[in-house]
C-alpha cells in the first residue's frame, strides 16, 4: 500500500487544477494566410502589406475575448504570375488555412482567381486594382477591400484636363495591369475631350532601356507622359526622360505611390503626379489607431500606400472567422453579405462581385521629396508650376 502525505496530496490536487484551468483556457489554433511580393522590385509594398496583416493577427491574439488563436502563413508571389499560381495553389490546398489576404500586383491577382475558385478558398484582395479581378468572373471566393483603377484613371484624366494640357503620350507595361491602366485612362481622357493621346507605347516589365520609345515620344513633343506600370520601370523611364532632355510632366498611377519611387529618383521625382483610391492613411477613419499600433511593433518597413487595406482585409477575415467559425464555406457565405461593415479604411460593402466601392480618390504630387495631396500642394495653389502648367 502506497501512503501519500497530506502535503503531496494537496500538491497533486493543485497541479491537476492548474492543468484543467490551462486546458479550459487553451484556444483552438486557426491558420490564415497572406500573399504578396516580398522580394523583387515592389517588395516594399509587399512587406508593408505583410506587416499590416501581421499586426491584425497580433492584436487579435492579444484580445482575451477572441475565440481562437491565429497563426499567419506568409507566402511570396514575387509579383510574378507563374510564381503566384504556385503559391496560391500551395496555400489553397492546405485545408488548415481558412482564408487569406492576397496580392498587391494585379498581374498576380488575376492569374490566381481560378485557383482560389477551384479550391473554394476565400480571399480578400488588399492592393491589386485591375477591375477584372472581381468583375471578369462572379466567383464567390474573391473579394477586394481596395478600389479599382477605373475611378483612379477618371480622376487622373480630370486633373490633366483641368490643368490645361492638350497632348499626352502613354507608356504602359504589357501586363494586364499596364494594359488596364492604358484602357481606362484613354477612355476617361477621350470622354472629357480636352486632351488627346499622341502616341501609345507598350513596354515589358523587365525592360531596362527605353531610348527607342522615348526618342519617338520626344519627337511627338507631348506635354504629359502618362505611365501605367509599377515603381521599378517608372524610375527607369523618368531617369531616361531626363537624359534625353524631355521636359514633360510624368503622370503616374497608384503603381508608383511608394517611398521607393522617391528614393530611386531623388530630386528628379519632384513634380511627378500619382493617383490612388482611398484617403491617405492618416485621414482614414482608423488611420491614427493603425499607425500608432503599427509603429509600436517597430517593423523595419513602413506600411506603404496599401498597408491599411491589408490590415482591413485581414481584420475582416478574423472578424468573420470569429463570427461563423473556421469553415471556408461559412466564411465565403458571410463575406457575400457584407454591408456597411466598419473598418479602418471606412465602411465596407461588397457588391455582387465581391468588390468594395471606394469613392474617394487621392491625387498626389511629389513635393520636396514627399507625396503631397494635390489640393494641399504649392502646385495647386500656383506657388509652384509643373512643366507647361497653364
Amino acid at each position: 500500500m502506497i501512503r501519500t502525505s497530506k502535503a503531496t496530496a494537496i500538491g497533486l490536487t493543485a497541479a491537476i487544477l492548474v492543468f484543467v484551468a490551462a486546458t479550459a483556457d487553451a484556444k483552438d489554433k486557426v491558420k490564415v494566410g497572406f500573399i504578396g511580393p516580398l522580394t523583387g522590385g515592389v517588395s516594399v509594398n509587399g512587406i508593408g502589406g505583410r506587416n499590416s496583416a501581421d499586426l491584425a493577427v497580433k492584436l487579435r491574439n492579444a484580445d482575451a475575448k477572441a475565440k481562437y488563436e491565429y497563426e499567419l502563413v506568409v507566402l511570396d508571389d514575387e509579383c510574378k504570375p507563374n510564381v503566384a499560381v504556385q503559391v496560391a495553389t500551395k496555400m489553397a490546398a492546405d485545408k488548415d488555412i481558412i482564408a487569406a489576404a492576397t496580392h498587391y500586383c494585379s498581374a498576380t491577382a488575376i492569374a490566381t482567381v481560378d485557383t482560389y475558385h477551384k479550391f473554394g478558398f476565400p480571399v480578400i484582395i488588399w492592393g491589386a486594382v485591375l477591375p477584372d479581378i472581381t468583375y471578369r468572373n462572379k466567383y464567390a471566393e474573391i473579394h477586394r477591400v481596395n478600389g479599382t483603377m477605373i475611378n483612379q484613371n477618371d480622376a487622373n484624366a480630370e486633373l490633366v484636363s483641368k490643368l490645361g494640357y492638350k497632348t499626352v503620350a502613354v507608356i504602359h507595361d504589357t501586363t494586364d495591369y499596364g494594359k488596364g491602366h492604358n484602357e481606362y485612362f484613354s477612355k476617361a481622357l477621350a470622354k472629357i475631350g480636352k486632351a488627346k493621346i499622341v502616341g501609345t507605347f507598350g513596354v515589358t516589365a523587365e525592360q531596362q532601356d527605353f531610348t527607342a520609345e522615348l526618342t519617338q515620344i520626344k519627337a511627338l513633343n507631348p506635354e504629359v507622359i502618362y505611365f501605367g506600370g509599377l515603381t521599378p520601370i517608372g524610375v527607369r523611364i523618368r531617369l531616361q526622360m531626363d537624359k534625353l532632355g524631355i521636359k514633360a510632366v510624368f503622370d503616374g498611377t497608384s503603381g508608383i505611390v511608394s517611398d521607393a519611387y522617391i528614393q530611386g529618383l531623388g530630386p528628379l521625382a519632384e513634380g511627378s503626379l500619382a493617383f490612388r483610391e482611398g484617403a491617405p492613411t492618416e485621414k482614414l477613419p482608423g488611420g491614427k489607431f493603425f499607425m500608432e499600433k503599427y509603429n509600436a511593433q517597430k517593423y523595419d518597413n513602413p506600411p506603404e500606400a496599401y498597408g491599411a487595406f491589408a490590415y482591413a482585409a485581414m481584420d475582416m477575415i478574423l472578424n468573420t472567422i470569429e463570427k461563423v467559425g473556421p469553415d471556408r464555406k461559412k466564411v465565403i457565405a458571410d463575406l457575400g453579405n457584407v454591408k456597411d461593415r466598419d473598418s479602418i479604411v471606412g465602411k465596407i460593402t461588397f457588391d455582387d462581385h465581391g468588390q468594395n466601392t471606394v469613392a474617394v480618390i487621392t491625387k498626389y504630387v511629389i513635393q520636396d521629396g514627399k507625396f503631397v495631396e494635390w489640393d494641399d500642394s504649392e502646385y495647386a495653389s500656383g506657388k509652384r508650376k509643373l512643366p507647361g502648367q497653364k
